[in-house]
């Protein structure tokens, strides 16, 4: 029983309702999609949390966006992390799973023993909805603020979309007996329905920190229930968000039955990545044969390595930039 729910809700979103306080969440487990993400590359302990972090709030909000839509969080950072870019592409078809992939730009010698967030300096969180072909990118941006990306993203639809929005996030390293050591994450995003969500009014100053909280989102008649609702997250147990054992539809009834929960249909989501030889010899078109010959090795290749999933792309420069003398296989 406990292998088949494991199967069941690995690498999932389950979109949810709460009736009575007029509330609206997703419920995610990664395991396969969060192993895939992190064992591509070899980052230290702390670039590692950032990471993770970063992929679950990605599953988290990116669930919500449409068909074959691309949804990308971003921070820009003067810290020893200086980069942390993830992409959900929404599936092709309905049914399908979405796909999610995720990398980090670091400086090792400047990091340090303190914790994952403090490795961000001043910066910004950014996330960029790219609905395809023909269309103009949104892109809302927000301060790096409080003490985690988590943080950052409510502090963001607080700010961009008005929305009280909570996270709750667990992942780490699994180390169960008779298994190899491999990731696992869960979290709860908890948002108040647009309709039910109230302008700000306060002048566009924020809270104390100039940067717009859930509570400065909220009406006073809306902040009981969400005070009420919040409480119930706050007794959620690590195990419950991403052990194999409690499925997210008993946890939603265990945490908020006196909210009425309704679940949807789950999304499945994997690792997944859009290179391909295609697409770096499109990114090369742009260049002459000039620009070509200082790209290429001291073993006459044209080379590129893909940031988000380490693939190894060796082309014969003869073939690439607009120059090229013969046209490069797709």
């Amino acid at each position: 029983m406990t292998v088949g729910i494991k199967i069941a809700w690995d690498d999932t979103v389950l979109p949810f309702q709460l009736d009575k306080s007029d509330m609206r969440g997703r419920v995610a487990r990664l395991d396969g999609v969060l192993s895939g993400v992190l064992n591509q590359h070899e980052y230290p302990p702390q670039v590692e949390a950032l990471v993770a972090e970063m992929a679950l709030l990605t599953a988290l909000i990116g669930q919500t966006i449409k068909l074959r839509w691309k949804l990308s969080l971003q921070v820009q950072s003067n810290g020893p992390v200086r980069m942390i870019a993830t992409d959900y592409y929404g599936p092709d078809k309905q049914g399908e799973p979405a796909r999610v992939r995720a990398y980090a730009s670091f400086d090792a010698d400047r990091l340090d023993d303190s914790e994952p967030f403090a490795q961000l300096g001043n910066g910004y969180f950014a996330v960029l909805i790219d609905q395809g072909n023909g269309t103009k990118p949104y892109q809302g941006i927000t301060a790096l603020t409080g003490r985690s990306l988590q943080d950052c993203a409510e502090a963001y639809f607080a700010q961009s979309e008005q929305l009280a929005t909570r996270f709750s996030l667990r992942f780490g390293r699994s180390t169960e007996p008779g298994v190899l050591e491999h990731w696992r994450a869960g979290g709860i995003m908890l948002q108040h329905m647009p309709k039910a969500s109230p302008h700000v009014t306060d002048g566009g100053e924020g809270g104390e920190s100039g940067i717009f909280l859930a509570k400065d989102a909220q009406s006073e008649e809306d902040r009981e229930s969400w005070t009420r609702v919040n409480i119930l997250l706050d007794t959620v147990e690590d195990l419950e968000m991403i052990g194999p054992v409690v499925p997210p539809t008993e946890l939603l009834v265990r945490l908020f039955h006196e909210e009425q929960p309704r679940v949807y249909e789950a999304q499945p989501v994997k690792f997944g990545c859009t290179c391909s030889e295609g697409r770096v010899r499109q990114s090369l078109s742009i260049y002459s044969a000039k620009d070509i010959e200082k790209m290429t090795t001291i073993d006459g290749r044209v080379t590129a390595d893909c940031q988000f999933c380490g693939a190894h792309y060796d082309l014969d420069p003869m073939t690439v930039g607009f120059n090229a003398k013969e046209a490069g296989s797709a």
